[in-house]
């Protein structure tokens, strides 16, 4: 290719990246580091409607970016542009694009440099493969392995990496033979332009599990909250009723005021008292006639 066909096809390149800054409020920059081929291809696929995802070089971005005048602060994107990156262009909120990364990671295969995601455990059991060099791979793996109807069995569970750890050619060989996929493989965003705001890596990151813990936290103060000051809202009404007439209840019984509601225990109470008076009656009545009998004597 001539270098006049080269710099039309740049040009080209830069205008649909023009054009794409354009037309969606939100850019995001993810790395490619480590992210295989079909594994793009699934993401392209599920993120079809959601996103339009381009791979190009950082200086074609940097070129569209200078061109975008009207893209208030879209030149602040341009610090993030290091590496191999993929450009995310999309009208879904940052964060809900984040989620959609995150949940369209996977499992894969370890290969020598890959970090583990979790803890690796090789489970006890028959591994299926026939006695040999595999053995020797299992013990410089620190695997415990014994010979049991033809196949090489695992002894006991054994960590064999921590999360976080390199993985060694040697281990992830072995780990692919187990079948075991110790690598979360997937896009991770670096930055996201959203109309005028630049939204980092760690911005981006929610722990959806202890932001639910927050929420029902802060709604269990508030409804309390409203309780003690019976502040009255469609949360807490039938509470607040049920409390109101709890105590109104309480009061007419001790005030002995008869209504619908407390005539019932009031005629209760007032027949156990004429019931209990009645005795003493005839206890003190009993009393009287026998000491006017000692009188009398």
């Amino acid at each position: 290719m001539s270098l006049r066909q080269t710099m039309l096809v740049k040009a080209e390149e830069v205008e649909e990246i023009k054009n794409l800054i354009q037309q969606y409020k939100a850019v995001g920059i993810a790395s490619l580091q480590k992210v295989r081929a079909a594994q793009l291809q699934e993401l392209r696929r599920k993120l079809e409607k959601s996103a339009n995802l381009r791979v190009v070089k950082n200086t074609i971005v940097k070129k569209a970016i200078a061109e975008c005048k009207e893209k208030h602060k879209i030149e602040n994107l341009e610090e993030h542009l290091s590496g191999s990156n993929i450009f995310l262009f999309t009208n879904l909120n940052p964060f809900k694009l984040a989620l959609l990364l995150e949940k369209s990671r996977v499992k894969t295969t370890a290969k020598a440099g890959d970090i583990a995601a979790f803890d690796v455990i090789v489970p006890a059991g028959n591994t299926g493969l026939p006695p040999g060099p595999i053995i020797s791979q299992f013990t410089a793996a620190g695997l415990p392995t014994r010979i049991e109807a033809g196949s090489v069995w695992v002894s006991r569970d054994t960590p064999v990496a921590k999360k976080g750890d390199v993985i060694s050619a040697r281990l992830a060989s072995v780990l692919s033979k187990l079948g075991i996929k110790p690598v979360d493989a997937g896009l991770t965003i670096k930055a996201v332009y959203d109309e005028g705001v630049i939204i980092t890596e760690e911005q981006l990151h929610l722990d959806l599990g202890e932001f639910r813990r927050s929420v029902e936290e802060a709604h269990t103060y508030a409804f309390n909250l409203s309780l003690k000051a019976a502040y009255p809202i469609p949360e807490n009404i039938a509470f607040l009723l049920q409390t109101a007439h709890g105590e109104a209840y309480r009061l007419a019984l001790n005030a002995g005021i008869p209504n619908r509601d407390t005539i019932a225990y009031l005629l209760r109470k007032a027949h156990a008292e004429m019931l209990s008076l009645s005795s003493r009656l005839a206890t003190v009545s009993e009393k009287a006639v026998s000491v006017s009998s000692v009188q009398k004597s």
